[in-house]
């Protein structure tokens, strides 16, 4: 597939107070979703970037719809370990869902494999259980899967963060309820969202970069900025450098 890199600078048109200042710049990278290829020539591009100061924080859903989420895992997870503290990895809903059908197969898994399980499973060379299949059959595609995935990864996963703030900016996966603090956010908002985010303003001055909700193109906008731009159905994934008064998009 041939790629088309595009950059994109939007001015924020918001009528919101507070101005963009992260205290350390960052590029903030959209739901992966099992696409490989779009990562490795996302990287490429930000390493040709050569940003002397920039982190990198990816906003979770790496697996699952696309067909590489063993490469992204693989992938991701290396290089986090060789980054350190310059790169850090949220988690998304999505494996949020692997791991409690990793937890309880039987009772989890028929709902992560409807909502694109099947293709991670086959990224590992799993076949799922059958329609009826007993318990047994989810433990046992459980123990292939743990298996395949190796040890690491899986601790890994568990271990993935639920947000990250810098300065006035607080990186989540799907959204935040815009009347409570950071702090007091349930972990199913951070993966899931809230029906008040993106309509009711925040009041304390803060920014929400976030995915998991599909936008046609990537925006800041009223304390929002938004990256998911649907890389597993469109082809495209963008990120953003947000720097202080400051986002730009990057999109393949």
């Amino acid at each position: 597939m041939k790629l088309f890199p595009r950059l994109f600078h939007r001015p924020g048109k918001a009528r919101y107070d507070a101005p963009v200042e992260p205290e350390t710049p960052f590029f903030a990278l959209g739901d992966l979703h099992g696409c490989d290829t779009l990562l490795r020539h996302m990287l490429d591009r930000l390493d040709r970037l050569a940003h002397p100061t920039a982190r990198l924080v990816c906003l979770g859903d790496y697996v699952d719809r696309g067909e590489s989420s063993r490469m992204v895992l693989r992938r991701l997870h290396t290089l986090s370990r060789s980054a350190g503290d310059l790169m850090v990895c949220l988690m998304g809903n999505h494996e949020r869902m692997l791991l409690d059908a990793m937890d309880n197969p039987a009772r989890d898994g028929p709902r992560w494999l409807r909502h694109g399980g099947l293709q991670t499973l086959a990224s590992y060379g799993i076949q799922p259980p059958g329609p009826n299949a007993p318990e047994s059959a989810w433990l046992e595609m459980r123990d292939a899967l743990r298996a395949a995935m190796g040890e690491g990864i899986e601790a890994w996963l568990r271990a993935l963060p639920l947000s990250w703030q810098t300065g006035n900016v607080v990186a989540v996966h799907a959204g935040a309820d815009p009347s409570r603090p950071i702090a007091e956010q349930s972990d199913n908002t951070l993966l899931w969202g809230h029906p008040d985010f993106g309509r009711v303003a925040r009041t304390d001055g803060l920014w929400i970069v976030h995915g998991h909700s599909i936008v046609d193109d990537p925006v800041w906008h009223a304390g929002r900025i938004s990256v998911d731009t649907g890389a597993y159905a469109t082809g495209r994934l963008t990120a953003a450098l947000v720097e202080r008064q400051s986002v730009e998009f990057l999109c393949t």
